[in-house]
């Protein structure tokens, strides 16, 4: 089960970089936010499955720990709030520039911004 998960996070990883490396805005905006769910899934499985376990110590049974539960809500959060902001940046830029191209230029255009004369 391990190695499943361990391949899922690579995987997941993985996609999130080469859609990072794309040049559009929209593509570089799901990588960061596969990224993102890729060191949620790692910091969660630091935490390790624990059944019928107090979720503090009481006693001298196992007990699970609450941290990385706790760090990844907090993840989740800002990482929403973030990607709502980088979605509004990249619609900023697309107005500006006239072009969804993380460089501003479409990939072959001659020199310049495409789309909008600057004087």
């Amino acid at each position: 089960m391990e190695f499943l998960f361990a391949s899922g996070i690579g995987w997941v990883t993985f996609c999130g970089l080469w859609l990072l490396l794309r040049g559009r805005s929209f593509s570089v905006v799901l990588g960061l936010t596969l990224l993102g769910y890729a060191v949620n899934l790692f910091i969660f499985s630091t935490g390790r499955l624990w059944r019928d376990a107090a979720p503090i110590l009481q006693g001298n049974g196992p007990f699970a720990d609450p941290l990385p539960q706790a760090l990844v809500l907090t993840a989740i959060v800002i990482g929403f709030a973030t990607t709502g902001f980088v979605i509004e940046l990249a619609l900023r830029s697309r107005h500006d520039n006239g072009s969804d191209h993380v460089d501003g230029r479409e990939p072959g255009a001659a020199g310049g911004v495409v789309g909008k004369e600057r004087a």
